[in-house]
């Protein structure tokens, strides 16, 4: 679930607000829209599978016109993509809401709340948060505060939600439990949003609500605001300058944590350059189709997290362009001997591009002849993209913590753009895998903003994370570049001794390290190697080891003792190991705040290694 937006306006349409705050978080990834207004003393709804602009057409068909409404855009988890699935959610045409994150406990709540009388409409979870409120705001005497405070206390897992009652055209409550969620002030209109991006054309006056924070608005304002212990509470209204919220913590206690939440935007945004045009229109600067012709093998080159983008890479590369790919350690590369092939592309992957190792392994691939190189960095007019032949951008936006993540993600982007670009150019990708291929970067920022959703779950295991010395993570093919990344992720934060290995190297020396002080962390999706993990996992489970493990919902796991499983809703394909990489980041963070290391500023470390 992936975008709300709501408004109190005592002088304008809320409709045009509601349409406009949809699309500006359309990035978030999406398959369906919908909005609620207070008109002519009853909630009216209208709601549409697909782009935004079909459910804004809609809505002006219907001459939809109110001064309070809600609206929300879904990436489907519980249940499909259908109209009935949609929000907002609107319990017996009395209480209607709309919903960010998942309700873990929805089955009990739905059968209790079905033996009250209430009567479900869809597959949904969100669903029973509006009959909850619904019952609540009965049994409360019309008090919708109360009734949402009380119900918000049977609910467990992550929310954000907006709530409006068909008799109360006055007001909106809104609660925030582990999803981003925040007020906004204009004059005489109130607006909410889970981004500020949704606001910013209407007021720049922000606060950020807080977990556990249940805040009663009118066009005026907040007219009372509790925190997650029930005492009144005050949040500091903010002046936002958006060219300068990468800098800003916001609603976040880290920036990791912060830079963590930010990959839907930023995964979107740097997937933009490949879907405008196509592939092959993606613009890398210079004599770019022609090198690409040229090129007969790729020698990828990088360092610490940017080392295990170019390991993933390796996969696409060889399955998609099937051109061979060789991957080195820049430190390493630097200083042996190399057999220099002038048909050969040199890529360089950095965040900063400046790390010292794989600008100077650059500078030696150029002294051996290699004059073909390609940079993939962050930062605009930095030295690698600067002493490369061609260059192409990530858009992950500033990042400050020096645990790198978004970045990561988002030069796996960059990575499997390329896969596709040269596939296309070789003739060895058609123009239905294209558009197979531009409809999964299409649905990626929602398979990732779905992994987020899974932090309330990742932060329990996290508990015992903390109490660990040492880790194992393991994975095969493609997902084992993501292990290693879980692995550095955990070490560089909390200080926890952490290995990555191929599952199947397992009983070739680390099972030896194995008994019940050994969290062994899986990652395991369903592709067609799901069935030789499992078999791995049984090795551990032989030897005591207790197995934590992210995989998706078809893979037939079930949770007993010994074996810990967080499921995303369904598999993703070739871009698995960008959504995998969501469970290990948080996992680090959370394992890292009970430890209470310092997150953002890990001992020994710094953001951009310009020193050997």
């Amino acid at each position: 679930m992936c975008g709300i937006v709501g408004a109190i306006r005592a002088h304008a349409n809320v409709v045009d607000f509601l349409t406009d705050g949809l699309k500006r978080l359309e990035y978030r990834g999406y398959d369906s829209s919908g909005i609620a207004v207070h008109d002519g003393g009853k909630i009216k709804r209208v709601r549409r599978v697909g782009r935004v602009a079909l459910m804004e057409q809609a809505a002006r068909d219907k001459e939809l016109f109110g001064h309070v409404g809600i609206g929300h855009t879904r990436w489907a988890t519980h249940g499909g993509v259908t109209e009935p699935n949609a929000h907002p959610h609107i319990s017996g045409g009395k209480i209607a809401v709309v919903h960010n994150g998942i309700i873990e406990n929805f089955e009990s709540e739905r059968a209790r709340l079905q033996q009250l009388g209430y009567v479900f409409e869809s597959q949904t979870d969100t669903e029973v948060i509006a009959h909850g409120v619904a019952y609540e705001y009965e049994t409360n005497g019309g008090d919708l505060f109360a009734a949402v405070q009380a119900a918000c206390k049977r609910f467990h897992g992550a929310f954000a939600i907006a709530v409006m009652a068909q008799d109360n055209t006055e007001n909106m409550v809104v609660a925030r439990m582990g999803c981003p969620l925040l007020v906004a002030f204009g004059d005489g209109e109130t607006f909410i949003a889970s981004d500020v991006s949704a606001v910013i054309a209407f007021t720049r006056r922000i606060a950020y609500l807080e977990d556990g924070d249940t805040a009663l608005l009118n066009a005026q304002g907040i007219v009372k605001l509790y925190d997650k212990n029930g005492e009144p509470v005050e949040r500091v209204v903010k002046t936002s300058e958006l060219s300068l919220a990468s800098l800003e913590l916001g609603p976040y206690s880290h920036f990791m944590q912060k830079e963590i939440h930010e990959q839907p935007r930023a995964v979107a945004d740097t997937a933009e350059v490949f879907l405008e045009g196509g592939f092959a229109a993606a613009n890398f600067g210079g004599q770019a189709e022609a090198i690409f012709k040229q090129t007969k093998s790729i020698k990828l080159l990088a360092c610490g997290t940017s080392y295990y983008a170019a390991l993933t890479a390796k996969y696409w590369l060889e399955s998609i362009a099937k051109i061979p790919a060789d991957v080195e350690i820049a430190s390493e590369y630097r200083y042996r001997d190399v057999i220099a092939d002038p048909d050969q592309l040199v890529i360089t992957i950095s965040q900063s591009g400046e790390t010292l190792d794989t600008m100077e392994a650059l500078k030696y691939a150029q002294s051996l002849g290699q004059n073909h190189s390609l940079s993939i960095c962050n930062v605009m007019e930095s030295a690698l993209p600067r002493n490369s032949s061609l260059v192409l951008y990530t858009r992950a936006g500033a990042e400050i913590g020096v645990a790198s993540t978004k970045a990561f993600t988002t030069q796996l982007v960059v990575l499997f753009g390329l896969a596709v670009t040269l596939g296309r150019l070789r003739g060895y990708v058609d123009d239905d895998k294209e558009y197979e291929y531009i409809e999964a970067l299409r649905q990626l920022p929602g398979h990732i903003q779905h992994a987020l959703n899974l932090e309330p779950q990742i932060a329990v295991w996290a508990q015992k994370f903390a109490k660990k010395n040492s880790a194992l993570f393991l994975g095969r093919g493609i997902h084992y570049p993501i292990a290693l990344e879980g692995a550095l992720k955990l070490k560089e934060i909390t200080y926890i001794h952490a290995e990555a290995y191929p599952a199947g190297e397992l009983k070739h020396g680390p099972l030896a390290l194995v008994d019940e002080n050994m969290p062994v962390v899986v990652i395991a999706p369903n592709d067609s190697l799901l069935d030789k993990v499992k078999a791995n996992m049984q090795e551990v489970g032989a030897r005591g080891g207790e197995l934590f493990v992210f995989a998706d919902l078809e893979s037939d796991f079930h949770g007993d003792d010994g074996v810990n499983v967080i499921r995303t809703p369904r598999h993703v394909g070739i871009l698995s190991p960008i959504v995998h990489t969501i469970p290990v980041q948080l996992l680090s963070y959370h394992a890292a705040l009970a430890r209470g290391t310092d997150v953002d500023k890990p001992r020994n470390l710094a953001k951009s290694v310009t020193v050997e």
